[in-house]
């Protein structure tokens, strides 16, 4: 497997922790960290022979990894960071005013109660938009505009941040994270 493949760590109860590098992942199986693991395996190490047995040390990282200790993430207390990318992929790349599909370099964060007007910068206040409808928005509301919204927004769960966080998700990754985001998720469309 290439060095980009990020392993997906998980507390010992099953909450996403982070996503980590094949190195780091290393690092909690050589320490004993890793108490339970999932998905295939993406990559084996090979170490240095034991002077008295002769064998060669070997450690085969999975792709999901639970590991021991206290979790650093408190899934009720968790505040997703708003950022373009994830914003585009939590609406799919779809414009909120016109509907249409597009690239992410043809898409802007559109505010709906806009900067201008002292709206915040958040998730419930922030979706997708082309160039084109966030230009004829402007600094208005979508009632000031005439320009009604087609999705809601919305913010997204653990679960979801966790998809939105890497590009390169593994298919028994994006499986065992889909099965947790919830029924409404936009993701699940």
């Amino acid at each position: 497997m290439e060095a980009s493949v990020k392993v997906l760590k998980l507390s010992a109860q099953g909450l996403p922790q982070s996503w980590i590098s094949l190195e780091q992942a290393v690092t909690h199986y050589a320490a004993d960290e890793v108490r339970w693991e999932a998905g295939q395996q993406v990559a084996v190490f090979r170490g240095g022979h034991n002077a008295i047995s002769g064998e060669q040390s070997i450690i085969t990282v999975n792709s999901i990894i639970g590991t021991q200790g206290v979790p650093r993430i408190n899934p009720f207390e968790l505040r997703s960071g708003l950022t373009n990318t994830k914003l585009f992929v939590r609406d799919r790349h779809v414009c909120a005013y016109c509907g249409g599909h597009f690239h992410e370099s043809d898409l802007t964060r559109e505010h709906i109660v806009p900067l201008a007007q002292r709206g915040p910068d958040h998730w419930m206040n922030v979706v997708t938009a082309c160039r084109s409808c966030n230009h004829r928005k402007s600094n208005r509301t979508p009632e000031q505009a005439r320009m009604p919204l087609l999705y809601a927004p919305y913010v997204p769960s653990l679960w979801e941040d966790f998809i939105l966080r890497n590009r390169r998700i593994l298919a028994d990754q994006m499986a065992f994270l889909m099965a947790h985001v919830p029924k409404s998720s936009r993701l699940l469309v």
